[in-house]
């Protein structure tokens, strides 16, 4: 399975909502929350097991940078969805007599 890495750009203000968006997608393995020069302020690891109560305080955290800086990037690496084969035709079935 190969990563995917993909990066979006937010204002302070939506940063908590894109957080939220990006974990209930699924297949997002780690979120890194940057400024625009690249300084790392929080990296969040994103595991099929972590709902509800154990993603409150990596919310809370996310809340606080963004009130401290005005513009943030989003990297999001993710998992490749594996490529799933086209069905197999079936042939018609033969009428037996």
């Amino acid at each position: 399975m190969e990563n995917i890495k993909d990066e979006f750009k937010v204002r302070g203000e939506e940063v908590v909502e894109k957080v939220k968006e990006l974990i209930h997608e699924g297949n997002v393995r780690r979120l890194i929350i940057k400024d625009m020069e690249g300084k790392v302020y929080l990296e969040i690891p994103v595991t099929i097991g972590v709902i509800g109560a154990l993603i409150v305080p990596w919310l809370a955290a996310v809340g606080a940078i963004a009130a401290m800086v005005a513009d943030l990037k989003i990297e999001v690496i993710r998992t490749e969805e594996p490529k799933s084969e086209p069905p197999l035709e079936k042939k018609p079935e033969e009428k037996q007599e």
